[in-house]
């Protein structure tokens, strides 16, 4: 989904250094439609296509997935690292899919970029069957994310620009998602919140090739490649007293997560 990153690196690194922070949120993503052998499979606002690969092994060889993005690297690498599956660029709002084509949709870190949220999820209902499944996870507030708040705090120090962007992934409320999904007209609508304890590499690499994948354009435009090193630094000093002596840490990271049905 666009606005997911500002870096500089590409949707590749995006892909390879989001992986440990997203897998446990995709598989409570997907246990909340409760996919089986056979159905077929919406990854809304794909990006790279975490949920997409991890759907893919859960509905079978007579199953089907797609993806639909409108960030059309995020496409790209999503279809080498998934080839089995049907990925398309178009925007949440006007998928290029028939009416009730889905048994099951799923949107994971995606609802909170779309420029009209009832939009996007009334053309989600559409493509969903009547019957079907759709679960969505969006960040928690940043004040119970430990890493992500070092990252506000570098941003603030050493690209205060950058963070009109960087709040947008923490403002979506279970309100406005259950607004928004009763009027896209989804029933059984419910929300939970998930908590994960997830385990990162070696924060004297990973503080620096995270934050440069996501916001690494927006640091080197305010101070250069000074500016990235310097954030990172904060990054790593934010989190020391979570950090063990290998430089690794096990952070605890908070999704909302909503699941309705059609």
């Amino acid at each position: 989904m666009a606005g997911r990153h500002r870096g500089t690196e590409g949707p590749e690194a995006y892909d390879t250094h989001s992986a440990p922070i997203m897998r446990p949120f995709v598989a409570a993503l997907l246990d909340a439609v409760d996919l089986r052998l056979g159905d077929r499979v919406l990854d809304l606002a794909c990006g790279t296509g975490f949920a997409a690969r991890a759907a893919l092994a859960l509905v079978g060889p007579t199953g089907r997935v797609r993806g639909a993005d409108v960030d059309e690297g995020m496409v790209r690498v999503a279809r080498d690292r998934g080839p089995q599956i049907d990925l398309t660029v178009a925007p949440a709002d006007r998928l290029p899919y028939d009416d009730s084509s889905f048994d099951a949709v799923v949107c994971q870190q995606g609802a909170q970029f779309f420029p009209d949220l009832t939009a996007a999820l009334t053309e989600a209902a559409r493509v969903t069957r009547p019957g079907g499944r759709l679960a969505v996870t969006v960040w928690a507030p940043l004040d119970r994310q430990p890493y992500f708040l070092a990252h506000e705090r570098a941003l603030r120090r050493y690209a205060p620009d950058a963070l009109r962007y960087f709040v947008r992934a923490y403002v979506r409320t279970a309100d406005q998602l259950t607004t928004a999904l009763e009027a896209a007209g989804y029933r059984d609508i419910a929300h939970r919140e998930v908590t994960s304890a997830v385990a990162l590499p070696s924060l004297d690499a990973y503080a620096y090739d995270h934050l440069a994948t996501l916001w690494g354009g927006l640091l080197r435009e305010a101070g250069g490649e000074e500016a990235v090193t310097a954030a990172a630094r904060l990054v790593r000093d934010e989190l020391a007293a979570r950090t063990a002596p290998d430089g690794t840490a096990t952070l605890p990271f908070t999704v909302l997560l909503v699941r309705a049905t059609r």
